[in-house]
């Protein structure tokens, strides 16, 4: 695990962890299931279909992920791995992608992640908004880092985005009362 936090700390690709420790990567897939998600991931993608939020989720996943998420409670209205795309993060035609797929203008979409270079900058990069999520091995290393402030929003859990929907919703209802 230091190996790995030293690579991205370092801004390096976490996939060399394998090379650099010397050893086979794991052969197999990854099974995604609910109690490998965060306790807040759920309720926060609920919170934002409740507010009539076009909700996406893609990510650099393998191919198959889609099906594994879907199973574990996701029902967003796309959701793509970078392995069905042909495309990974952090190029521009990802972000393309989102967009696409979401059918909104860039300046519309809150692309929520937890790092920097994969998430935030390309995605700004893109004309979105951005949600920086302190979480996980990147998101608290890349917490330190100054660019962390060019995100438009920053969050220390996916339940503080679900507050802040749900307390967006509520000002907007009150002011069309």
């Amino acid at each position: 695990m230091g190996v790995l936090g030293a690579m991205i700390a370092r801004g390096e690709d976490h996939r060399r962890v394998w090379a650099l420790l010397g050893v086979e990567k794991p052969a197999g897939r990854v099974l995604i299931e609910e109690a490998d998600l965060y306790p807040d991931a759920l309720s926060c993608l609920r919170a934002a279909t409740e507010c009539g939020l076009v909700v996406g989720i893609a990510g650099n996943q393998p191919a198959g992920v889609e099906a594994q998420l879907r199973a574990a409670g996701f029902s967003p209205h796309f959701l793509a791995s970078s392995a069905a795309w042909g495309v990974e993060k952090p190029s521009p035609e990802f972000f393309a992608r989102v967009v696409a797929e979401a059918g909104r203008e860039p300046g519309a979409i809150l692309y929520v992640g937890d790092r920097l270079d994969n998430d935030v900058l390309p995605a700004s990069a893109a004309g979105m908004r951005t949600a920086f999520v302190r979480r996980g091995p990147w998101g608290h290393l890349h917490a330190e880092q100054p660019e962390a402030h060019l995100a438009d929003i920053r969050l220390d859990t996916l339940a503080d985005l679900s507050d802040a929907l749900v307390a967006g919703r509520s000002a907007e209802a009150q002011a069309t009362s």
